[in-house]
């Protein structure tokens, strides 16, 4: 028995020792820049002294206006990925083809992580002033997209975050997809439910474990986004991740201690997101096992 434990003790170090590169990374590159904006947000940018200043200063208009703008932005952008991803994914679940099912599936991963400047010099090309689509339609149609749309205002903006929220719910919610037996939809139909009332009663419930934390993903996903907005709108429209920017390395506004404030406080944020997303998933799966 004491050999046992003695080995059982040497291979639990041995997974420690193995896991000890991934904890300093951590702790290098997250833990520690944390608790340097922690302290640098309580700084005052004058004196050097401790000071509630920072976090008091987000009461001011630009600063509410940059959180509610994030905000909404997130959340319509997360509503219309959690939709539009959840039918495309369906689709691409029912596909006959497995082959074509992989590809699909792998287009979706690599489309997801193309975000950030080159998306949004994409978009330029193709929707901007002199964009092919903004030419096209001008040239073939006589219809003058601009001004009644631009990607460089809010509504632009959102349609680049809807480009990379779309394939990563398609990825959160194809395995959900595998819960919904053939079965129940076949005793539904035989019980006389139509497509609709077998969704709505049975398919959604059964799916709402998965929404919600892939809503909570998506909304996160978008809140944390920085080169592509500041590509796209810059100082056109006021967003949480830009002030920041422009607070710790901008020349004209730069106050590193309230950007330090506004940072924890999108920290905050994004960790009640990802505390959401954890609960959830973690629900989900035990009802799956359950099941």
């Amino acid at each position: 028995m004491k050999a046992t434990h003695k080995t059982s003790q040497k291979t639990n170090l041995k997974n420690w020792l193995g896991f000890l590169p991934f904890l300093l990374v951590c702790l290098a590159f997250e833990f520690i820049p944390i608790l340097f904006l922690l302290r640098g947000s309580f700084i005052q940018k004058a004196s050097g002294q401790f000071t509630l200043a920072n976090y008091q200063a987000m009461r001011r208009t630009i600063y509410v206006n940059s959180f509610l703008n994030s905000i909404k932005i997130s959340a319509l952008s997360a509503i219309i990925g959690v939709v539009l991803g959840s039918l495309i994914g369906y689709a691409v679940y029912r596909w006959p083809s497995e082959r074509m099912k992989n590809a699909l599936i792998s287009l979706s991963d690599v489309t997801t992580n193309f975000a950030g400047a080159p998306l949004a010099f994409a978009f330029i090309i193709v929707l901007g002033m002199n964009g092919v689509i903004t030419q096209f339609l001008l040239k073939t149609f006589n219809y003058p997209l601009y001004p009644q749309f631009s990607i460089y205002s809010f509504s632009g903006l959102l349609m680049a975050y809807v480009y990379f929220q779309l394939p990563l719910m398609v990825l959160v919610i194809i395995p959900a997809f595998a819960g919904i037996r053939k079965e129940w939809q076949e005793s539904a139909t035989n019980l006389g439910a139509s497509t609709f009332q077998f969704w709505r009663r049975i398919g959604l419930p059964i799916l709402s474990p998965s929404l919600i934390p892939g809503f909570t993903l998506l909304f996160a996903n978008a809140f944390g986004a920085y080169a592509t907005a500041y590509t796209l709108v810059e100082s056109s429209l006021s967003l949480v991740t830009l002030q920041i920017g422009y607070m710790i390395a901008g020349e004209v506004r730069q106050d590193p201690g309230v950007g330090m404030a506004m940072a924890i406080l999108s920290l905050l944020v994004m960790g009640l997101s990802i505390w959401i997303y954890r609960v959830t998933t973690n629900r989900a799966r035990r009802w799956s096992k359950s099941e």
